[in-house]
């Protein structure tokens, strides 16, 4: 057919159209290419399940019987408090009224704290509160945080008047107190927290009902009269069932003012209306303080008014907390002096607060335990940091929250576990930074974890004990406690809030966390590692922390599922000076209105007693008596009492040699992918001459049939990270990866070794073989103690 000139036209038309098409196409799969989620592995691997290599972990209530071969309620005194108040020594660690060194190894718990009342997800019956104190005091925990809300319930009485206590939380409170002091454990009292904290119009406040109580409590007059009222019937009133005020028990070692408020987070972008008018017109006071009026600190600064300001009025705009998150603006030292000025204000206030409120405890109520001024964090530790730990310095003790687990994407990530959920994994072993121990200790104070856990559905939860004791006893962390019990014993599977199908989410009593406690306890509690010297003292003038300039070294952010914006932990840009492994190394201290030029660190070269920092990222603590190796992924204890280690365990390639940790006396080998293994000395011997020595080991755990698989996380800030979409979230039982541990014990003086069930008692015996001057022993692969003797 010939050609036409319209045919070459239409010919000439085609090729053009499929070319764009084609260029379109290409733009668009190099679009794709360059923007696909490409996965972000973490330096913690994130495994699959594997059911058929675990047995069921499901012991029976706890009889408590006298013939139990592991029982550390010895370790407590009779009666909580039998030798007095708990107090601070010269060192700023806590002691008891008889002198005696005490560190705190405590939970969380909820058991009793409300009439029981079935629901259809939940056991029948509820849990005896004196049966549970007995149980923990069995496993070591010598301190129990009772967080609590005594202001008024108004969905119980819709009528309350705002000075009347919740006697329900009250009577709750009374209760524990008594039964945890019949166990020799003490208690600590969390009574307020702003966010379940709710208002009605009758009440008066200003703001209105509907308003958050987040910050409020730190500067609303009215607020603030309402908790003392609260906390005046809460403290002096007698308790029926010890025939003592809390005031006065010597069982309460200390009282929180509050939990997680801070008017240095992003909570303060949220106070609005009358309540921001009333802080800005102290903040407008403030500075009229120091310039004489708002007009001339203004003139002072060099700077008009900002919108929002309001001179004539004495009022001052608060700016954004974003803009204290950032370093001064080194081109406008107007704003540079307003922004310092401002975050001046925020702490003076919340420290205002905490001495106004500690001293009316202490002269006006007579309360003779200690006191807690706040365990919260800022919007960044980087610039906000300190200044929230020198605020709490108006009171007794210091505290912090601190959780590890990676990333939980899901509609109930603060607090469930449900089918379609994301996750991550995260180790320590691998990835340091997340170590919840890693904690800047304002020098001479106490410093208390009063919440903590490697969150599920984190699976490598089996670490917490080991490392939790072995770094809180190098830093001087005077106590961790565990989040948290809702059940007398060992917690199951089973739903988070009894109505929803799913997991609960905060839980310390699984077999890999809980079945740690014992020999993590001990060695904890006995001191049997060494405080270091400290790997980092720095010295910083106050006007440092109001200008928000960048210290020598900085605690990672937190993170709190409920409350951040995010999937992950805040990470911020590298201005400290100091690298974040010092935390490892040793207690990193600060001291508040010093010359910052006295400040030290370091050099972390082993030859001076502040530890050793590899290029490989080994960490080899002053003491000599901890070692992490974040590249192997493990971390060794060599005490003289205590050896053990938490690693990922795996050989590198089939049909290698299950690998091996070789301490001063004992030698672990470990065929497992990943565990935690501890030989504590039971007598107070050295472990080369002990006559009762503990064996335990943990692994990992997943609720029956649980089932899950490779997934892409979006996550802020990071991209795409590799881990894990729940398929199933199981049911009870657990099921415990099997043991594949042999253990050396370089003792010859050992000839038995006895198997010990989930309650201390004998259920069986296991070969004790004789190897060069000493004994080995293979773990049973359904044990988590063994007890050589």
């Amino acid at each position: 057919m010939p050609r036409t000139i319209l045919g070459a036209r239409r010919r000439r038309a085609i090729r053009i159209a499929v070319a764009l098409l084609c260029a379109v196409l290409a733009a668009g799969v190099a679009a794709w290419y360059l923007q696909r989620p490409v996965p972000v592995q973490t330096a913690t691997p994130q495994p699959g399940w594997d059911e058929s290599d675990t047995w069921a972990f499901d012991p029976p209530p706890d009889d408590f019987s006298p013939d139990a071969l592991l029982d550390l309620r010895a370790l407590n005194e009779k009666q909580a408090g039998e030798s007095g108040f708990v107090r601070i020594d010269d060192d700023g660690d806590f002691v008891r009224g008889d002198g005696q060194p005490l560190r705190f190894w405590g939970v969380n718990s909820d058991v009793g704290r409300a009439p029981w009342a079935a629901r259809p997800l939940w056991p029948k019956q509820g849990p005896d509160l004196a049966r549970h104190a007995r149980f923990l005091a069995k496993r070591g925990v010598n301190l129990v945080r009772l967080h609590r809300q005594i202001s008024p319930d108004l969905e119980r009485t819709p009528k309350a008047a705002l000075h009347d206590i919740d006697a329900q939380e009250r009577d709750a409170i009374w209760r524990a107190v008594a039964a945890y002091r019949q166990e020799g454990i003490y208690t600590v009292i969390s009574p307020y927290w702003a966010v379940p904290m709710k208002f009605t119009a009758a009440w008066g406040l200003a703001g209105g009902a509907e308003q958050s109580a987040l910050g409020l409590l730190f500067f609303d007059e009215t607020l603030q009269a309402a908790y003392k009222a609260w906390m005046k019937q809460l403290l002096t009133e007698t308790n029926p069932h010890t025939g003592l005020p809390l005031a006065r028990d010597p069982s309460v070692a200390l009282v929180q003012l509050q939990n997680e408020d801070s008017l240095l987070f992003w909570t303060l972008n949220g106070i609005q209306g009358p309540q921001r008018r009333l802080l800005e017109t102290r903040f407008g006071r403030f500075v009229a303080e120091r310039h004489g009026s708002v007009f001339a600190a203004l003139r002072a600064w060099g700077a008009a008014p900002l919108d929002g300001d309001a001179p004539e009025a004495g009022r001052l705009a608060l700016l954004n907390i974003w803009e204290l998150t950032q370093a001064p603006p080194p081109d406008d030292a107007g704003r540079a002096a307003r922004l310092a000025a401002q975050t001046e204000f925020l702490v003076r206030t919340m420290h205002r607060f905490n001495a106004a409120m500690t001293d009316y405890l202490k002269r006006e109520l007579g309360v003779r335990p200690l006191v807690n001024a706040g365990n919260w964090r800022t919007a960044s530790a980087l610039r906000l940091g300190d200044a929230e730990r020198w605020s709490y310095t108006a009171a007794d003790v210091d505290a912090v929250n601190r959780y590890t687990g990676g990333v939980h994407q899901g509609a109930h990530r603060g607090w469930a576990i449900v089918d379609g959920d994301r996750y991550t994994s995260v180790s320590v072993l691998r990835e340091p930074r997340e170590l919840p121990l890693a904690i800047k200790q304002t020098a001479g104070r106490p410093m208390l974890v009063t919440e903590g856990a490697w969150l599920l559905p984190n699976a490598y939860a089996a670490e917490g004990p080991l490392l939790a004791a072995a770094y809180a006893a190098l830093t001087g962390v005077d106590g961790y406690l565990w989040f948290a019990a809702d059940v007398e014993g060992y917690q199951r599977p089973g739903s988070a809030n009894g109505y929803l199908p799913s997991l609960r989410k905060g839980v310390f009593a699984t077999p890999e966390t809980l079945g740690g406690f014992p020999g993590a306890a001990l060695m904890y509690r006995r001191g049997d590692l060494q405080r270091g010297r400290p790997a980092v003292v720095e010295r910083r003038p106050l006007a440092e922390l109001w200008a928000r300039r960048a210290p020598l070294i900085a605690e990672v952010d937190g993170f709190d599922a409920n409350r951040d914006a995010n999937d992950s932990t805040p990470r911020e840009a590298g201005e400290q000076r100091v690298p974040g492994r010092a935390f490892l190394a040793g207690p990193v201290q600060i001291e508040f209105g010093a010359d910052a030029g006295d400040g030290r660190a370091g050099p972390f070269d082993g030859q001076d007693g502040r530890g050793r920092i590899t290029e490989t990222g080994r960490v080899r603590a002053g003491t000599g008596e901890v070692e992490l190796d974040a590249a192997a992924g493990w971390l060794r204890i060599d005490t003289p009492r205590a050896q053990g280690v938490a690693a990922f365990f795996a050989p590198s390639a089939p049909g290698e040699a299950a690998a091996e940790h070789r301490l001063r006396d004992v030698t672990f080998r470990a065929g497992n992918a990943y565990g935690a293994a501890l030989a504590v000395s039971l007598d107070g011997a050295p472990l080369a001459t002990s006559k009762r020595i503990l064996v335990q080991y943990a692994t990992q755990s997943r609720p029956t049939g649980w089932r899950d698989r490779p997934a892409t996380l979006q996550v802020e800030g990071q991209g795409a990270v590799a881990g894990r979409e729940i398929t199933a979230y199981g049911e009870a039982p657990w099921r415990v990866v099997k043991s594949r541990l042999t253990v050396e014990v370089r003792n010859a003086g050992l000839t038995k070794a006895t198997v010990l069930d989930a309650n201390g008692h004998a259920v069986g015996e296991v070969a004790l073989g004789k190897v060069g001057g000493g004994v080995r022993v293979t773990m049973p692969e359904d044990a988590l103690h063994v007890l050589l003797r």
